[in-house]
C-alpha cells in the first residue's frame, strides 16, 4: 500500500511539472489590451509573428491603442473553407429562424449562400439569399488571411466576405492599378468589388537535393517534365491538392503550360485558315493540351514516394534525403535552402522556378461577414497593404523596415516595391520582380479557371485513391521498355478528357446529393485501375 502511495505521488507530481513550469500566461498583456483583431489563416508561424509584432507597433502609433491579434489555426484553406461554410450555418439558421422567425428547411439551407442562384428560383429561395446579404450574421471571426484566389473567389460570391471599404470612405492606394492591379498576366490580384486583395505574391516550382541528384545520375531539373523522368520513381515529394489549394494551382499551372504548348503548334499551321477555323482548332488544342497536362502530372504522380496533407513537409522530407525533388510554394523552397545554410551552411538544397511554367499568383486577405472588430480588421489590411507591411514579405532579418526575426522570402504584391529607393539591397531577393519577365506563363481563365475543383477530383481518382496501382504499373512499364500499347493504356485519360471535367464531372460535384460525387469517384477509380492493370498485362506481354 505505502508503495503504491508513493508512486501514485510520484505521478501526481511527474504530471503536475509542466503545469507548474509553464510560461504564466500573458493576461496582463491581454488586460492593456483595448482591442482584438481575430484572424484565421493558413500563414505559417514566421509570417504570423512579424506581422504580428509590425502591426501592434503600426497600430499603436497611429491610434495610441494596443491591440491583440487573436490567430485561428485550423489547417490548409479547404479546413479552413468546410470551418467557415459550417460557422455560417449555424449562424444564419439562428438568425432565420429566430430572429426573422422564419422555418428551416433544406431549400433555405442551399440557397442562403448560393451566389449563382438561378433567376427562376423559388421566392423562399430568393428571401433566403437576399436577408443572408443584408445581415451580418458572423463566424466570430474578423478576417481571412492567406490561401488562393479560388478560395476567396468562392467565399466572396458566397456572400461570407464583405467590401473592405464602404460607398463614401476614402479609398487606399492600393485599390488603384498603379499599385496592384485587377488583373497580371491573366491572373486575378483583386476582387472588382472591393471584397478581397492580393497581399503577397506567390509563384510555384521545384525543390531539388543536389546529393540525391547526384546519387541518381540525373541531370539538374529545370522544367515539370523533368519530373516525369522514372529515374525519380520514389524520389518526389508532392502534396495532397484535396488539402492544398496551393498545391492545386501549382498542377494548374502545369495544365496551363501544356495547353499554351498545344494551342501554340496547332495555331501556327493554322494561320491562314479562316476565324472560324481557327476558333475551332483552338478549341481541339485547348482539349488536347488539358489532357497531355493530366499525362504528365500522371507521371509526376506516378514517381512520388507520397501526397503529404502538408505542403511544408516537401521542402523539409528534400533536406533531408528523403525525397530527391519536390513540387512546392517559391517561398516554402526558399525557406529551407536558407535555413539549411545557417544551420549547417550546407548548400545542397536548391529551388527554381521551371521557365514559362508558373504564374505569379496572390495570396489574398479579406473581411468577413459580421467581424466583430470591423475597424481594427480594416486597419490589419491596411497595415499589410501598406508600404511597411510589404516590407515584411521579402527584407532581410534585422534591416531597416525589415522583419524582427525571420527571413519570409516571399515577394509584395505592390508594384511601387520594387521601385522603392534604397529597398532592393535590403531584400532577400532582390532580383526578382514579377511585374517584369520577359516570357511569364500568361494565365488564362477561361480554359481551367473554371475547372479548378474538377481538376483536384480527377488528380484525386486518378492518381492519389489508385497511387499503389498506379506506381506498379508505371515501375512494370518502364522496365519494359514503355511499349507504345502498355503507355497508351496506362494513359487513357478519355475518362477524364475536357469534355467530361465540364460535363459529368462537374455535374457531379455541384449536386447537392454528395453520394452523386462518391458515386462517380468509385467508378473512375475503377475505371483507372483497370487500365493500369491492362498497362501491366500488356507491358509484360511485350516483353
Amino acid at each position: 500500500m505505502i508503495r503504491n502511495a508513493f508512486l501514485l505521488g510520484l505521478l501526481a507530481v511527474v504530471l503536475a511539472l509542466p503545469f507548474i513550469f509553464r510560461p504564466a500566461p500573458d493576461a496582463m498583456a491581454a488586460a492593456r489590451s483595448d482591442e482584438t483583431v481575430v484572424i484565421i489563416s493558413p500563414h505559417n508561424e514566421a509570417i504570423r509573428h512579424e506581422f504580428e509584432l509590425g502591426f501592434r507597433r503600426w497600430y499603436r502609433e497611429r491610434t495610441g491603442r494596443e491591440v491583440r491579434m487573436d490567430w485561428r489555426l485550423i489547417g490548409g484553406t479547404s479546413e479552413i473553407n468546410r470551418y467557415l461554410e459550417g460557422e455560417y450555418i449555424a449562424s444564419f439558421q439562428n438568425h432565420w429562424t429566430g430572429e426573422l422567425g422564419r422555418p428551416w428547411s433544406a431549400e433555405v439551407l442551399g440557397a442562403f449562400a448560393n451566389g449563382r442562384l438561378p433567376a427562376d428560383a423559388s421566392e423562399t429561395a430568393k428571401a433566403a439569399r437576399a436577408a443572408f446579404l443584408a445581415s451580418n450574421v458572423g463566424s466570430g471571426i474578423d478576417l481571412f488571411f492567406g490561401g488562393g484566389t479560388y478560395d476567396f473567389i468562392t467565399q466572396a460570391r458566397a456572400g461570407r466576405l464583405v467590401p473592405l471599404r464602404e460607398a463614401g470612405e476614402e479609398t487606399p492606394d492600393w485599390m488603384t492599378e498603379e499599385i496592384v492591379p485587377l488583373k497580371h498576366a491573366g491572373d486575378d490580384y483583386r476582387d472588382a468589388e472591393g471584397r478581397w486583395t492580393g497581399a503577397v505574391l506567390s509563384s510555384f516550382g521545384i525543390v531539388y537535393n543536389r546529393d540525391a541528384i547526384a546519387r541518381l545520375g540525373t541531370p539538374s531539373p529545370r522544367a515539370w517534365a523533368d519530373l516525369a523522368d522514372p529515374r525519380y520513381i520514389g524520389q518526389v515529394a508532392l502534396a495532397d491538392p484535396t488539402k492544398s489549394g496551393s498545391m492545386n494551382k501549382a498542377f494548374e499551372n502545369v495544365v496551363q503550360q501544356q495547353i499554351h504548348r498545344v494551342v501554340g503548334e496547332r495555331l501556327a499551321t493554322a494561320r491562314f485558315a479562316s476565324e472560324e477555323a481557327r476558333k475551332a482548332a483552338e478549341q481541339e488544342a485547348v482539349a488536347a493540351g488539358w489532357t497531355e497536362g493530366l499525362k504528365l502530372l500522371q507521371s509526376i504522380a506516378a514517381n512520388a514516394r507520397y501526397f503529404t496533407d502538408s505542403a511544408q513537409k516537401v521542402p523539409i522530407d528534400v533536406a533531408a534525403g528523403n525525397c530527391a525533388v519536390g513540387m512546392c510554394i517559391d517561398f516554402y523552397g526558399r525557406q529551407q535552402s536558407e535555413a539549411l545554410v545557417r544551420r549547417s551552411g550546407s548548400d545542397r538544397v536548391t529551388y527554381v522556378s521551371p521557365p514559362g511554367g508558373t504564374v505569379f499568383s496572390v495570396d489574398p486577405i479579406g473581411m468577413l461577414r459580421g467581424a466583430p472588430n470591423p475597424r481594427g480588421a480594416k486597419a490589419f489590411v491596411d497595415f499589410v497593404m501598406s508600404p511597411e507591411g510589404q516590407r515584411l514579405w521579402n527584407q532581410r532579418p534585422g534591416t531597416d523596415g525589415g522583419p524582427e526575426h525571420y527571413a519570409l522570402r516571399r515577394l509584395p504584391v505592390r508594384r511601387d516595391s520594387y521601385e522603392e529607393p534604397g529597398v532592393a539591397e535590403r531584400r532577400s531577393d532582390p532580383e526578382e520582380n514579377p511585374y517584369s519577365l520577359e516570357n511569364p506563363l500568361v494565365y488564362r481563365p477561361e480554359w481551367t479557371a473554371g475547372l479548378f475543383g474538377e481538376l483536384r477530383f480527377i488528380l484525386r481518382v486518378m492518381c492519389l485513391d489508385t497511387h499503389p496501382e498506379l506506381v506498379a504499373a508505371w515501375r512494370v512499364v518502364n522496365e519494359a521498355g514503355r511499349p507504345p500499347e502498355a503507355m497508351a493504356a496506362l494513359h487513357d485519360l478519355s475518362a477524364v478528357d475536357y469534355e467530361a471535367a465540364q460535363g459529368v464531372i462537374k455535374a457531379a460535384l455541384r449536386n447537392k446529393d454528395k453520394t452523386v460525387e462518391l458515386k462517380l469517384a468509385r467508378e473512375l477509380g475503377g475505371i483507372f485501375r483497370a487500365n493500369y492493370a491492362r498497362a501491366v498485362e500488356l507491358a509484360r506481354a511485350g516483353r
